[in-house]
């Protein structure tokens, strides 16, 4: 069997048993909140960094990791390496790595095989492709195999999320201030999705949190099919009895492969902002 690697970029959760597996790698974005600057790594402080963003008077900013820092990740004796990024539509990430496994070949005559996968999505969606590269590395499945089997696997997926708060968007200009106060004001959480394409709209809306969380998970299973073949993944953004709740919420009407629950890294902490719930299936 041959060795092989899984690169990340800090977008995608990794959970505890993924960080110790070997396996796996993160290459970290940057943050900027206001002008501090800070790394995705494990030295984020999730606690430390909410705070900043609730105060902060400009949108927090993600810049993507460079070539140099890909390049870097590539390295090693693993012949076959998978690079999961960031959707191509939302972020540099994608471009980035790319362009480093261009470099890396023309740097280094070994036989490594690299192939960038555009996730498509975001966060915890990232880890379900790596998950999914690793279930077929581990089976025999060929290099190439592979690389077939996780891009239609990419396009079957769907990413779901509702946040907390509307206060990033509005800072970020993507969102009126009057709307952002309406919704605030009347409590108002929207559900928000992937498109096939890799951007984010908005599916629905919900009065409330509970609600808005409920939505969610009938948005999921109207486009969810074999479930029983699937893994899902939830990921919180510091609020572990919401993404219990969504957990319990699907098993009453779903059967899935396998549901995990991990805490959001920093680039999802930017974005989903304290209690917001992603879910990936």
């Amino acid at each position: 069997m041959s060795q092989y690697k899984i690169v990340i970029d800090s977008c995608g959760e990794l959970s505890e048993d993924l960080k110790a597996d070997g396996h796996f790698c993160t290459v970290p974005l940057l943050l900027d909140v206001d002008g501090y600057q800070i790394t995705d790594d494990e030295t984020f402080n999730q606690r430390d960094f909410l705070q900043r963003v609730k105060a902060c008077i400009h949108s927090p900013k993600s810049s993507c990791p460079s070539p140099e820092r890909y390049m870097s990740a590539y390295e090693g004796e693993a012949e076959h390496v998978y690079v999961v990024t960031l959707s191509g539509k939302l972020s540099g990430s994608y471009n980035s790595a790319v362009l480093a496994a261009q470099l890396y070949h023309e740097e280094h005559e070994d036989s490594k095989q690299i192939h960038v996968f555009n996730s498509k999505s975001a966060s915890i969606g990232e880890t379900l492709i790596g998950l999914k590269i690793q279930e077929l590395e581990e089976s025999g499945a060929s290099f190439e195999e592979i690389v077939t089997e996780v891009e239609s696997y990419i396009s079957s997926m769907n990413t779901f999320f509702v946040i907390e708060t509307l206060e990033t968007l509005r800072k970020a200009g993507r969102l009126s201030g009057l709307k952002a106060f309406v919704a605030n004001t009347l409590n108002i959480k929207p559900v928000m999705g992937s498109t096939k394409e890799g951007t984010i709209q908005q599916l629905g809306q919900a009065r409330g949190m509970k609600k808005a969380l409920s939505k969610m998970v009938e948005d999921m299973l109207k486009v969810t099919k074999n479930c029983e073949s699937r893994v899902l993944a939830i990921s919180h953004c510091n609020c572990p009895e919401r993404a219990q709740f969504v957990k319990e919420a699907i098993e009453k009407v779903a059967k899935f492969k396998k549901i995990v629950i991990v805490n959001t890294a920093g680039v999802s902490s930017m974005y989903a902002n304290e209690g917001g719930v992603i879910l990936s299936v």
